[in-house]
């Protein structure tokens, strides 16, 4: 199994290059003048689409083929004050060398929408605010001109006192959303409500594509190991849905979170890296069944982490691993 690793936003490597500088509202609310705050927000999302593209052409460097955008590119672009800004148009240079850029070398890029963006929600002013968030991402990756291989990742959300009606819930309000918005999104399991089991029966009644987050399952399961469910999750890889927009004979694998527990005492929260003993567990066992898997680590030490995971991976290279470039290795079962 061909296994590629990615990391999510920010580098420890590449100096100044945060791709998520803003503006807060209460400072851009002072400017004695509206035009030319919002000019500044443009600026300050030129600046961010910069250092992105400095992070792919990093990426690409090291050997890296896996990357998460951060959802943070546009200060303010979905705040209800500035509800009549478009700043695609002043934006669409940087968006499109970006895009052009993803696909010269064939990166597999995504979104995770912010943690407030939630269809399961039963409040009306929530849910507009969690579709108009959506909106901004597939526009994101609509300016880069990046197909719908291209996914945002959200949660199924809060439980409101009763997960099954919630659960049912996102899947009405999943069903109102636009085709555009639907064909994008992929589905987690979090650390505290919906288990992997729960979160793949809503991803199998929506034809939605399961992201497994192995972590997540740790914290918040049965005490199997999450590896007893990876054959039926990988399944919705290959809905109809998960290949909408999506170029006839491209393969798109299966995608996996993985990250380490912080400590015994805090084991939700994320590690500075990644142990490579339970990940390379599970590994094995998906490559019984799986040809190409997707790894977004999900560390605190960003691409450091990634680095010292393919450093410790060199062990194991008479052990079934096979070690291909700086960011992929392949896995035997």
């Amino acid at each position: 199994m061909i296994v590629r690793f990615g990391y999510v936003a920010m580098s420890l490597e590449i100096a100044d290059s945060s791709p998520s500088k803003t503006m807060t509202m209460a400072r851009f609310s002072k400017l004695p003048d509206r035009e030319a705050g919002l000019r500044a927000l443009e600026q300050i999302a030129t600046t961010n689409l910069h250092n992105t593209l400095r992070l792919l052409r990093h990426n690409v460097a090291e050997g890296i083929q896996m990357y998460r955008f951060s959802s943070k590119l546009i200060p303010l672009a979905t705040h209800t004050d500035l509800h009549d800004w478009n700043p695609f148009e002043a934006l669409a240079e940087p968006f499109a060398e970006i895009g052009e850029y993803v696909r010269k070398h064939d990166l597999r890029v995504s979104f995770h929408p912010d943690h407030y963006t939630v269809l399961s929600t039963p409040r009306p002013e929530v849910l507009i605010s969690s579709i108009r968030d959506l909106q901004y991402h597939v526009n994101m990756l609509k300016a880069m001109g990046l197909d719908a291989r291209s996914k945002n990742n959200i949660h199924i959300g809060g439980a409101y006192g009763d997960k099954p009606t919630s659960a049912a819930r996102f899947v009405e309000h999943f069903g109102r959303l636009s085709a555009e918005i639907q064909c994008r999104i992929t589905l987690e399991n979090d650390d505290k409500t919906y288990t992997t089991g729960e979160t793949l029966a809503v991803a199998q009644q929506t034809g939605l594509p399961m992201v497994l987050d192995i972590h997540h399952h740790m914290v918040n399961c049965h005490g199997e190991p999450a590896s007893d469910w990876w054959e039926e999750v990988a399944k919705t890889w290959k809905s109809p849905l998960a290949r909408t927009d999506v170029p006839e004979g491209v393969h798109l694998p299966p995608k996996i979170h993985a990250s380490s527990p912080k400590s015994e005492t805090d084991r939700r929260s994320h590690a500075d890296g990644v142990e490579t003993g339970p990940l390379l567990d599970f590994l094995r066992v998906a490559a019984r069944t799986s040809s190409h898997l997707d790894v977004m680590l999900e560390a605190k030490h960003k691409d450091h982490a990634l680095f010292q995971l393919m450093r410790d991976l060199t062990m194991y290279e008479n052990d079934g691993v096979r070690i291909i470039d700086g960011g992929s290795i392949e896995v035997f079962s």
